[in-house]
């Protein structure tokens, strides 16, 4: 068999793939100024510019976004008549939560075990260098077949919908004729998967008052009401007694018809305690990719330590609902500020504020592109065939592209696959699944080309 020219140009460049994605990472690129200064992000911006600058971008620009964000915009002409491909990914990344739980500093690349370690490693400033490593490639080897545009969103994690909204009022810039969003990942590492659906979501903060002011628990409790206990129960009842998700008017018994996701190899991904049951009803599939599915994300309570003997005045808690294709965004919004404000009780004030939305997405998996991305996985992963699966979580910028540019074909690819665990301390990246892809859209990018041609 000849040896695959790609193949070996990413292998010979992945030692320079890792020392930049160390200094990408070491960017504590959290696109919220109350946990990191948002000179983290506007330096992560710049690297991000200067990247695409040295690759021989033109028109490269540090685009101010309505949410206060940067996202970062190029262009690579390629050959006359050829066709636009526009490559996403996000450089901004979701914080490090408990930095003591994590074996190796967050913010500095470590390898151990055969992955790399770091905030962003995987989602999704891993997903930028994919694409740099997959252009390198196809430069050493003939050249770039496709003009190229580059778009590195800064405000992805935070779901404050900047690029969306520029987007829609610079609709020229990012039209395309068809998008790869580096921002999802495999179903496991070396199974090549692409991501038909993703969940819409939004995002309600919840406040619950009863008293002008904290009471002693001695003296008043009892009668007194407490706000943390009223939050509590309005918030227990967005579960049924299996924890399914339950939101009055919103349903919720969807079913899956892809890939299948075992039960024995979810707990493994999800690392589920021994004894401890899975929550909902239906397959795995169905919960994580068909149905709404609720979480309370963060609540303010007093903490253990310090806590004083007191009846709590006032109470309130971030509530995100993930959304399935098939359902609005919008009125399941509705359906959930409704729900929380008839389930609050013994007549407590309740306040719902919205801080986040974006839509469902679905995938036309049967257009022109998906034929060159399932041939291009054959050439990434050899012996193996593309697979096609759903994600819970949302990627609010892809049903603005779709909207804006609805002849353009959309895939969903990236490094997030389970073992990465992205959002949760000791995230990593596999450096095979980032060679392999970035293989891979190499080989895309030169099918996709010649498919036009022909």
């Amino acid at each position: 068999m000849t040896a695959d020219p790609i193949a070996g140009t990413v292998a010979s460049l992945m030692p320079r793939a890792r020392a930049e994605l160390a200094e990408l990472v070491a960017f504590r690129s959290v696109a919220d100024p109350a946990v990191f200064p948002k000179s983290e992000c506007e330096a992560a911006a710049a690297w991000v510019a200067d990247a695409l600058r040295t690759e021989g971008f033109q028109d490269v620009a540090v685009l101010d976004t309505p949410d206060g964000s940067q996202s970062v915009y190029g262009l690579l002409p390629g050959p006359e008549g050829a066709p636009t491909v526009l490559l996403y990914a996000h450089y901004d990344v979701q914080p490090p939560l408990d930095e003591a739980a994590w074996l190796s500093p967050p913010f500095e690349l470590t390898e151990r075990d055969g992955r790399w370690y770091g905030r962003g490693a995987a989602d999704c400033k891993g997903g930028f260098l994919m694409h740099l490593l997959a252009l390198r490639a196809l430069k050493a080897n003939g050249g770039v077949p496709v003009t190229v545009k580059v778009i590195a969103e800064g405000s992805e994690e935070q779901g404050t919908g900047g690029l969306e909204r520029y987007a829609e009022a610079h609709p020229d810039l990012l039209t395309a004729d068809t998008i790869v969003i580096g921002d999802t990942g495999n179903f496991r590492v070396g199974l090549p998967t692409v991501t038909a659906t993703l969940r819409g979501m939004t995002l309600l903060r919840v406040r619950v008052d009863t008293l002008e002011g904290n009471l002693h628990s001695g003296q008043f409790g009892g009668a007194a009401p407490d706000a943390l206990a009223a939050l509590i129960r309005v918030l227990d009842s967005l579960r049924a007694e299996d924890g399914s998700t339950r939101v009055d008017g919103l349903a919720a018994d969807a079913e899956w018809d892809g890939l299948d996701y075992p039960e024995a190899d979810f707990r493994k991904d999800a690392k589920v305690l021994d004894g401890v049951g899975l929550i909902g009803d239906g397959s795995v599939s169905d919960r994580i990719w068909a149905r709404p599915s609720v979480t309370v994300i963060g609540i303010d309570a007093p903490p253990v330590v310090g806590a004083t003997p007191s009846i709590q005045a006032g109470a309130r808690a971030t509530v995100s609902l993930r959304v399935p294709p098939g359902q609005d965004t919008g009125e399941a919004t509705k359906l959930l500020t409704a729900h929380l404000e008839k389930h609050t009780p013994w007549g407590a004030r309740v306040a719902v504020e919205q801080i986040g939305q974006g839509a469902a997405f679905r995938a036309d998996t049967s257009s022109p592109a998906y034929t060159a991305m399932a041939e291009a996985m054959r050439a990434g992963y050899p012996g193996q065939d593309m697979q096609t699966a759903g994600q819970g979580g949302s990627i609010p910028l892809c049903n603005t592209l779709a909207a804006l540019y609805p002849d353009a074909e959309i895939l969903l690819i990236g490094l997030s696959e389970p073992a990465a665990q992205i959002h949760a301390v000791n995230e990593s990246v596999s450096p095979e699944e980032l060679e392999r892809l970035s293989v891979t859209e190499a080989h895309f990018l030169v099918n996709y080309a010649e498919s036009k041609r022909g």
